[in-house]
């Protein structure tokens, strides 16, 4: 009699989400991952029990994020492989100390420390006066960049290129919930942001000949004067944590002379 019918069931369903996902069929998936087509489905329909090391091959070829190697662990009765540690746990210091750095190097321009849903977790005192003043003194209501860009009441209102820019993200959080479909918070804040006035009908489907620009700026206008940034993104190489691997840190650099005059006398007078 088996014992753990469920998980077994449940790991071949998640396997079928994945697979699904990355439009793979079951001889594509087991041919890339060394299993025959008739291993991978038994293990899909729940009839045979996938070892450790069958799982990380199929992890493996699906690219799956740490979080869903041990989702997909513990869905067929193993313990998760990966930990997940609060960044402010003793454990992560040495990494928190290289961030604060990082974002302290950046000033006077701003840089944000970003989590997969693009949650603000930490940012440098330039990202902190540069939002002040475009809201005219006030600080935001929220801490994550999609609200930012699509509440009418936060940046919105001061984007310039707000369509360019919100198009852009949306494009990004698309292919989130697209390629994680055990993501449900990123499908909850692609029903959120598309819930905002104003978004156009032909954001709520993704569009997939869509092609990045190579370099893509961000123009704020408040009583007249523009600042534009553009942006880089730094990732955390061969992470081992959940918590490192769903971190980046966003940097913005002055598109031009008068913007990074305009960081510089904020950092001087945050009240200009």
């Amino acid at each position: 009699m088996n014992a753990n019918p469920l998980p077994i069931a449940h790991v071949g369903a998640l396997l079928r989400e994945w697979r699904s996902a990355r439009r793979l069929s079951q001889m594509d998936l087991a041919l890339d991952a060394g299993l025959s087509t008739r291993h991978l489905s038994c293990i899909e329909t729940g009839k045979a029990q996938p070892s450790r090391e069958i799982l990380a091959r199929l992890a493996d070829t699906l690219e799956m994020t740490l979080r869903d190697r041990n989702s997909l662990l513990v869905a067929a009765g193993y313990a998760p492989r990966y930990t997940e540690s609060a960044l402010a746990n003793p454990e992560l210091a040495p990494m928190r100390r290289a961030i604060e750095a990082m974002l302290k190097q950046q000033e006077p321009y701003p840089a944000f420390l970003m989590n997969r849903h693009w949650d603000i977790v930490m940012a440098n005192g330039a990202a902190v006066r540069m939002n002040r003043w475009l809201l005219g003194g006030r600080d935001s209501p929220h801490r994550n960049m999609l609200r930012h860009a699509f509440d009418p009441q936060d940046l919105r209102a001061v984007l310039v290129n707000w369509e360019e820019i919100a198009g852009t993200l949306l494009a990004h959080l698309h292919k989130l919930v697209a390629t994680a479909p055990s993501d449900a918070k990123a499908r909850e804040l692609l029903e959120e942001v598309l819930a905002y006035p104003g978004v156009p009908e032909k954001w709520r489907q993704r569009d997939l000949r869509a092609v990045p620009a190579p370099l893509l700026e961000t123009v704020f206008e408040r009583d007249g004067r523009r600042v534009a940034f553009f942006s880089t993104i730094t990732t955390f190489g061969t992470p081992r944590d959940v918590t490192l691997e769903e971190l980046h840190i966003e940097s913005c650099f002055p598109a031009d002379q008068a913007s990074a005059a305009f960081c510089s006398a904020l950092q001087e007078d945050p009240a200009n």
